[in-house]
């Protein structure tokens, strides 16, 4: 098959670019070097307001700089005697009052950035400010530590950088039914036929055509496992119901898979921010629940851990718009079981000690939280894979 015909015509192929090169899928991983503990990242992708999510319900400052945006007293889910959640994060409280949540505050970075994609890309890489990196955190992850690039899935249609790697990239699929029978189309079979032509030393395309030769293993081995549990019902009817459906599937099914990684958009609230975080923090908090709910029936959450983000905050005052503008420090939630440090793992964010563009200072570096689920969770070399050393928190 001539290659120009080949780049041109299959779809397919370029789709599958980004579904990495790896061994046989039945090939058992060894328990003593993986074990069975699990990762469930969320992101909460456009910057969500962090102080209008855990709320300072006592703090004058937080009224007078959100006159129309602030939570009034009375609508607050109340955790202390000062801080609350916001009111669509009822199913939220039930984990909190289980003690199967932990709230982290002033989450952040030195320098930070404002710009979605470039904070965004930090968060991912594990870098600094000024640095830029190829490979995301748990991509090297996969290339330290993993056999198979399903080690890592994405409940996407493509693959974020997070979890591109070196050696290994991880899977992004949102039905394993899907990517089962888009591996066996007539197309994908017939370009497969010439996996051995010369030519395929040129322009990469001898990887190309090996990683989908592998994908065509690993898309089988995903299905057939998974296929094997049935999905609970209870889910909200939304895309993001569905992703940690398909995870809690997945995981019920015992695949092999240590890194779950799911998002929630719309969080770049500038203008009329009250209705959008209502809806999106429902969403979450209610698709969230059901996840840990089905996960506790099927005696799995013992093993899973599930880390929520966003790429930054919001300001601490309002704009014009009945929004907010982009900020810097938020708060990241832990939710797992036997948590050793329930509640909130640290004080809340001041309001009246701000940086000099009047924003959240932040206290914990985000990378102290992945160090800790790489070392803690996951019982890897944390610094091999975050270059550098970061201390470790307490949560678990």
């Amino acid at each position: 098959m001539d290659r120009r015909k080949f780049l041109k015509n299959s779809t397919l192929a370029s789709s599958l670019f980004f579904v990495p090169s790896f061994v046989k899928a039945f090939e058992e991983v060894a328990s003593s070097s993986l074990g069975y503990k699990r990762l469930v990242i969320v992101q909460l992708s456009g910057g969500n307001d962090g102080l209008n999510t855990v709320i300072p319900y006592r703090n004058d400052i937080y009224y007078k700089e959100r006159p129309t945006i602030a939570l009034s007293k009375t609508d607050v889910i109340k955790l202390n005697d000062d801080i609350g959640l916001h009111p669509s994060l009822l199913p939220l409280k039930r984990l909190y009052d289980n003690g199967n949540l932990s709230i982290i505050n002033s989450v952040g970075y030195p320098n930070p950035v404002r710009s979605h994609f470039r904070s965004m890309d930090i968060w991912h890489t594990a870098s600094d400010s000024n640095e830029y990196l190829q490979e995301g955190w748990i991509g090297r992850y996969l290339d330290h530590s993993a056999k198979h690039p399903y080690h890592a899935i994405e409940l996407n249609e493509s693959l974020s950088i997070a979890l591109k790697g070196n050696r290994f990239n991880g899977i992004a699929t949102q039905n394993p039914k899907v990517l089962y029978n888009m591996s066996k189309d007539p197309y994908f079979k017939n370009v497969l036929k010439h996996q051995n032509d010369i030519h395929l030393s040129e322009h990469n395309l001898g990887y190309l055509y090996k990683s989908m030769i592998s994908a065509e293993s690993s898309a089988k081995y995903i299905y057939e496992t998974s296929k094997t549990v049935s999905a609970k019902d209870g889910y909200p009817k939304n895309q993001f119901g569905n992703q940690l459906k398909t995870t809690a599937q997945f995981i019920n099914s015992g695949l092999q898979t240590k890194v779950f990684y799911a998002s929630l958009g719309g969080f770049d609230t500038h203008a009329n921010q009250k209705n959008a975080q209502n809806r999106l923090l429902g969403i979450y908090a209610n698709s969230m629940e059901a996840f840990v709910s089905d996960l506790k029936e099927n005696n799995t959450f013992k093993d899973t851990l599930i880390l929520t983000f966003s790429e930054f905050g919001r300001r601490v005052k309002q704009n014009a718009g009945m929004g907010t503008d982009h900020g810097t420090a938020n708060n990241v939630f832990i939710i797992g079981d036997k948590l050793k440090k329930q509640g909130f793992y640290n004080e809340a964010s001041s309001l009246s000690d701000l940086d000099d563009n009047g924003d959240l200072k932040f206290e914990i570096d985000f990378r102290t939280i992945y160090a800790t689920v790489l070392n803690k969770w996951l019982e890897v070399n944390d610094k091999a894979i975050l270059n550098k050393s970061f201390n470790q928190l307490d949560f678990i």
